[in-house]
């Protein structure tokens, strides 16, 4: 999948992976995907809520090797 801009957030622990995904989205315009690649279980839910909270688009959620990657569409 095509994405404007990638954010580590390996090693990182709620809440942080959303705070970071959160100001990384304020730096895209409309429309732009960001790329996220966590390593929190808990990521998975978070992500979801963070969507629906926000109205940022949740493309996908894929886990492989205790890594999850999530592909976000800014609004």
């Amino acid at each position: 999948m095509n994405f404007d801009k990638e954010l580590d957030a390996r090693g990182l622990n709620c809440p942080l992976p959303i705070l970071r995904c959160k100001k990384s989205l304020a730096e895209l315009t409309s429309g732009q995907v960001l790329k996220i690649v966590a390593t929190d279980p808990g990521s998975v839910k978070d992500f979801q809520a963070f969507a629906k909270q926000t109205g940022n688009e949740l493309l996908s959620s894929a886990e492989g090797s205790g890594e999850y990657t999530f592909f976000m569409k800014k609004k």
